[in-house]
């Protein structure tokens, strides 16, 4: 699966496969990238991600059923984000869901689109009409401190303002477009969903007014803020009290997929914990054993190196009464600490929309 965006990318753009997508990873250094989206504003190209529109008579059932956050009053001008489950209660993709009049659009992540086709059709009988939209759509995002001005110039500035998980049907340069302020790096955060040939007019001219950011600086903001990156932290049978995203499920929800599965997970509270960490210049590589006073407690699931801490910056899944902050542990051969979320503090928590 390749971008629509693709033919207009920047000259040099490096790219990379992250599951069924091939993606552009980086367009010059991740450090002017991440300066972007942490200082200024970045654009994002998300093409990596399949548009999944459901949508009939029953596709608010369905869905409810589906998705483990409540969304039985989810409407065409609201999205939230939600984990999907199976019935075991492990974790099957993380979607945003842009709400619309009959029914919704699921935005998968990364490279698990047709992870996330394939599952829903297996839970449908019949009741629902489920599309695959992104041979026609694709969603484009910009997000930093000051996104919100270039959301103003290229678009409405009454559009930069609207409350976080709004949405709007609007035009763009004649053209029908999905807006929405929602984003997942923490700063604030705008999304676009347009036909290929307007995603990619918008494009060229959002990279005017912001620096193109790829996958690799994207996923270091999540991971700097605590938002899931499903294809490092959820491998198949991953349950959300092993991940540490039940803030992503509505455990109060009557029923969905999986919230038996869930309601004994926390029930048993037993079982590894995911904990944040920080070390030197050396990123240990998955898999790398996490010792404490040199016992074994566990194993690091994912880690870069962040420029915004200058150090090594990773998740480690450990024995559950020892996934607290403040520690002293080792991965590999490597002395690593481990802290409290988030790992950086955003700019645009003190920055006003203006």
């Amino acid at each position: 699966m390749e971008s629509a965006l693709t033919p207009v990318h920047p000259e040099g753009t490096v790219y990379g496969q992250v599951l069924e997508a091939s993606v552009p990873l980086r367009y010059t250094t991740t450090e002017a990238e991440y300066e972007a989206i942490r200082g200024r504003a970045a654009v994002l190209d998300l093409g990596g991600s399949r548009l999944v529109q459901v949508r009939g008579s029953s596709a608010g059932d369905f869905l409810q059923r589906v998705l483990a956050r409540d969304v039985e009053y989810l409407t065409s001008e609201r999205s939230t984000t939600s984990l999907i489950l199976d019935e075991t209660g492990a974790i099957v993709d993380q979607v945003v869901v842009w709400g619309r009049e009959d029914g919704a659009i699921l935005e998968s992540s990364c490279g698990a689109g047709t992870r996330l086709i394939e599952y829903l059709r297996s839970q449908n009988a019949d009741e629902v009409e489920i599309v695959d939209r992104s041979d026609e759509l694709t969603v484009i995002a910009v997000e930093g401190p000051y996104s919100w001005g270039v959301i103003g110039r290229l678009i409405d500035s009454e559009l930069a303002a609207l409350p976080l998980d709004s949405v709007v049907d609007t035009q763009w340069d004649g053209a029908d477009i999905l807006f929405g302020r929602t984003g997942s790096s923490g700063e604030y955060g705008y999304k676009v969903v347009a036909a290929h040939e307007t995603a990619k007019k918008l494009w060229t001219q959002a990279c005017e007014h912001a620096v193109p950011a790829g996958q690799d600086v994207l996923e270091l903001a999540m991971l700097e803020v605590r938002q899931p990156v499903v294809r490092h932290e959820a491998p198949a049978g991953t349950g959300v009290l092993e991940v540490g995203a039940g803030w992503l499920v509505d455990i109060t929800k009557e029923s969905f997929v999986g919230r038996d599965a869930v309601l004994a997970a926390f029930a048993e509270q037993s079982g590894p914990r995911t904990i944040g960490f920080r070390g030197g210049d050396a990123v240990p590589a998955p898999g790398t054993r996490v010792l404490a006073a040199g016992q074994d407690i566990g194993e690091v699931v994912h880690a870069v190196y962040s420029v915004g801490l200058g150090a090594a910056l990773g998740l480690a899944r450990v024995e559950s009464d020892l996934a607290a902050a403040g520690l002293d542990l080792t991965a590999g051969d490597a002395e690593i600490e481990t802290l409290t979320s988030p790992y950086v503090s955003p700019k645009s928590w003190s920055i006003p929309i203006v």
